[in-house]
């Protein structure tokens, strides 16, 4: 067994030549609010889910992004109600949110 259930890096990436990155939507607010609900509901610490930064993840012009990890499932998100299901149906229940997967 992994340490962790579920391990979710958010790119929080900022270019600094100006090309497309994911923090040009937010995606350290996105991170943050992620963290704080995942404490808020309980489901953080050892067996159950970390939430982390991340460099650049090189899926720039798909994102913002968040992979979660042991199952490698890719996702996008607008808003905090997207990663807000993310947790509740994927962190917490096991399944995959298909319409935000990429």
């Amino acid at each position: 067994m992994s340490y962790y259930r579920h391990h979710v890096f958010f790119c929080t990436n900022k270019r600094e030549d100006g090309s497309a990155c994911c923090q040009d939507f937010d995606a350290q607010a996105m991170r943050d609010h992620a963290k704080a609900r995942v404490k808020e509901l309980g489901l953080n610490g050892k067996g159950a889910v970390r939430i982390n930064n991340a460099g650049c993840l090189d899926r720039c012009s798909e994102g913002p992004v968040m992979v979660v990890y042991p199952e490698g499932v890719w996702y996008t998100y607008v808003d905090q109600a997207d990663i807000d299901e993310i947790i509740e149906e994927h962190l917490r229940h096991g399944r995959v949110v298909e319409r935000l997967k990429i």
